[in-house]
């Protein structure tokens, strides 16, 4: 029975925290950066926007905020006049209109208008492809795992369980260095002013005001590492004392 229970109770964890996981990769809400620099503009044809490419932006306006948010698959922006700058204008329901976005796969370094790779992040490209490599890993982890403990039930093999848990704690592992790299890359690694305002550096003053917020993804991400890794546990250890009791 104490066996049945604990391994309800690491099924629920870790469902739990999978989704989590697979929110984190599929919201576009890692970075969220506000800035009133004005003069944004859209060079790329591969962007996509609610009014059909329309520019939503009039060249010096100063007085409207920019909202940026970037995830492993999209870059979006959009604008907002007599907004204050707080993180829950990034809510999903409380984004203004059009948004703007544009591919940006291979997130965290920089996806930019003009030519690929931008000249000034040449030597980043490295850091850039361990971190897609480690969170395509993470989640196929987390999903074999998930896959594993789903062919354990109800106690038919219990290596099942074991090799399960195992994969779900790789996957708890792989996203805590995950996290690590991105807060190393947004405390230490990267200019972020530049980075935000690079297509648009000349026409910015030194001044321009610019606030950086960790975002949902990451905040999801996040929460889902001490569920999975709890979960991975319990199962290895389900797995472990089911062995036991079958010699």
């Amino acid at each position: 029975m104490k066996i049945k229970i604990a391994a309800l109770l690491a099924a629920i964890l870790g469902v739990f925290g999978v989704f989590l996981f697979l929110v984190a990769f599929g919201t576009d809400y890692w970075l969220l950066v506000t800035e009133k620099c004005g003069g944004f503009e859209v060079k790329n044809n591969n962007s996509s926007s609610e009014e059909d490419g329309k520019q939503g932006w009039k060249e010096g306006d100063k007085r409207i905020l920019t909202f940026h948010h970037e995830g492993f698959f999209w870059r979006c922006w959009f604008f907002g006049e007599d907004y204050r700058e707080t993180i829950w204008n990034f809510w999903f329901t409380s984004q203004a209109h059009p948004k703007h976005c544009m591919n940006a796969y291979l997130f965290p370094m920089p996806i930019v208008y003009g030519p690929h790779p931008h000249p000034s992040y040449d030597a980043t490209a490295v850091y850039r492809g361990f971190w897609t490599a480690l969170i395509v890993l993470a989640i196929t982890a987390s999903l074999v795992g998930v896959f594993l403990l789903v062919c354990g039930v109800p106690f038919v093999n219990a290596r099942f369980y074991k090799v399960g848990g195992g994969f779900l704690m790789a996957a708890g592992c792989l996203f805590t260095l995950l996290i690590f790299m991105f807060v190393v890359w947004k405390e230490f690694a990267v200019d972020l002013r530049k980075y935000i305002l690079l297509e648009r550096s000349e026409s910015c003053p030194d001044d321009t005001p610019l606030t950086i917020y960790y975002g949902w993804s990451f905040m999801f991400a996040t929460a889902g590492i001490p569920l999975v890794l709890l979960s991975g546990l319990l199962f290895y250890l389900v797995g472990h004392s089911i062995l036991k009791e079958v010699e």
